[in-house]
């Protein structure tokens, strides 16, 4: 189990060397902007559809996604739909949606983010506000792309419960303890499914049998996995 601890103000933001990022077209990291510089930068990029922007306190990121990183993201998002649906759960899923705050100068657009717990608290709302709403249950951060920023101490700054990360070589889940993240062999929000293993199993196998093949696959096995419990 791995610990990360909270960043704290003048901290560097470098991920610990069990979390370093994988080599990838490497993203634009500026230090020194201001919180107007951000919001003014979403502004003026919100319809190009294809800049994922991150701010922690003063440091902006920029990235740009690249196919293998979008066909990872849209994969797990198609099992995720399943595990869901399987399990009789509630379900809102975000997309890449800009969570920012300006009280803790934070904010960033994950790859992929579900309201699931908290769905019925927010079903209506068109427009939800950090400050006063709960923060979506869980969100996918694909991650291959080399110096990437570490987003851990904004997600736990933004309060998100659960953080699935993919990585070449593999998904890895936090869950939010007190102020920490802890690293689970398990999803707490699909348990008793343990999708760790098997997702990048079946996102390898789509490469050989095509998307839609290995999906209803992963559903014949999540519907198998319930029955044996």
């Amino acid at each position: 189990m791995v610990r990360i601890p909270p960043n704290r103000t003048g901290e560097p933001l470098t991920p610990p060397p069990e979390l370093g990022a994988v080599e990838d077209i490497p993203s634009l990291i500026l230090p020194n902007i201001r919180w107007q510089t951000y919001e003014a930068l979403l502004l003026d990029l919100k319809d190009s559809g294809g800049v994922r922007v991150a701010y922690d306190q003063g440091t902006l990121e920029l990235m740009v996604p690249s196919q293998e990183h979008e066909s990872y993201s849209l994969s797990i998002h198609d099992y995720i739909v399943v595990l869901a649906d399987e399990l009789n759960l509630n379900l809102m899923n975000l997309g890449s949606t800009t969570w920012k705050r300006e009280d803790i100068q934070r904010g960033l657009e994950p790859d992929q983010c579900y309201y699931i717990q908290n769905e019925p608290r927010v079903r209506s709302q068109l427009k939800i506000d950090l400050t006063v709403d709960p923060p979506p249950d869980l969100v996918l951060e694909v991650d291959i792309t080399s110096g990437s920023l570490n987003k851990l101490p904004i997600y736990q700054s933004l309060k998100i419960p659960e953080i699935w990360r993919y990585r070449r070589r593999g998904l890895e889940i936090f869950e939010l303890q007190g102020e920490e993240y802890l690293q689970r062999d398990f999803s707490p929000t699909f348990s008793p499914i343990t999708v760790t293993a098997a997702i990048p199993e079946f996102i390898q196998k789509s490469r050989s049998i095509g998307q839609m093949a290995a999906l209803r696959s992963f559903r014949n096995w999540v519907k198998e996995q319930l029955q044996n419990q």
